[in-house]
């Protein structure tokens, strides 16, 4: 069959944009991700401002929130055994280096408080320091106030682990895969000379599932959920509970909440 002139150029004109609208559908997709936008599959959980509140009066200092049952599982985190070159994505901490300045100037602190054992975690915190100093945007705050790492974007300057008053950021001074008990396809593993650290498990948020720690803990003594929603448990505890949260007076505003 014949295709005249302006046949032909209307056919060349749809291959073209079918050519490259791929490409370019990706990255717009990259950019709204670097901006901390994101584009979720419908059924992945909906929140404004997400939060975690840590009841510590639950907390049985079982770990099973951290290392095989969850977290460092799920996330192919490294089981180092130099404590100067370990990584973490969440763990617990006594009370004294949780919160040092309560412990050192309150000596009317109950004892059981002391003793019990506190989670510790990124805060992704709605100020967060560590985006700021980011000279690659390899860190970023998504519109949800997730604080995430991109990691191939990551060159290892380590400004955002000065700038965490927290300790919540890992550095891999080595290959981490050799620590790598059984690795998690699902996830991606990391490389020598980037940053880590918790990101609430967006990737399940994102596909409609809580954060793994949550799920595992046996005592539900892990709440998440959007802190900007009153009707959502979190607030709800906020509200009805007395509550610390870490380093409050720097500024950041950290949304993980204590219940003590």
């Amino acid at each position: 069959m014949a295709v005249d002139r302006r046949e032909f150029i209307k056919i060349a004109g749809v291959s073209v944009i079918g050519l490259t609208l791929g490409p370019a559908l990706k990255l717009e997709e990259k950019v709204e991700a670097s901006e901390g936008k994101v584009r979720r599959d419908p059924k992945a959980l909906k929140g404004k401002r997400w939060a975690m509140v840590v009841d510590t009066r639950k907390c049985e200092k079982c770990k099973k929130c951290v290392a095989a049952e969850a977290c460092h599982a799920y996330h192919n985190v490294p089981k180092i055994p130099d404590p100067k070159r370990e990584i973490k994505w969440i763990w617990q901490e006594s009370f004294e280096h949780a919160f040092p300045h309560l412990a050192a100037e309150g000596e009317h602190i109950g004892e059981e408080i002391k003793r019990r054992p506190f989670v510790i975690l990124c805060n992704h915190c709605k100020h967060p320091p560590c985006v700021r100093v980011c000279p690659t945007k390899a860190t970023f705050q998504r519109e949800d106030g997730i604080v995430m790492m991109d990691m191939h974007r990551c060159i290892g300057c380590r400004f955002c682990m000065a700038a965490c008053p927290y300790g919540s950021r890992s550095f891999n001074w080595m290959d981490p895969r050799p620590y790598i008990t059984k690795e998690n396809p699902e996830y991606p593993t990391r490389t020598k000379g980037v940053v880590e650290k918790c990101d609430f498990c967006a990737e399940r948020i994102d596909q409609g599932l809580l954060p793994v720690c949550v799920e595992a803990c046996p005592e539900k003594a892990l709440v998440f959920g959007d802190i900007n929603d009153p009707n959502s448990e979190v607030s709800k505890l906020v509200e009805k509970h007395f509550t610390l949260r870490r380093k409050l007076e720097l500024g950041t505003d950290p949304q993980v909440y204590y219940i003590i």
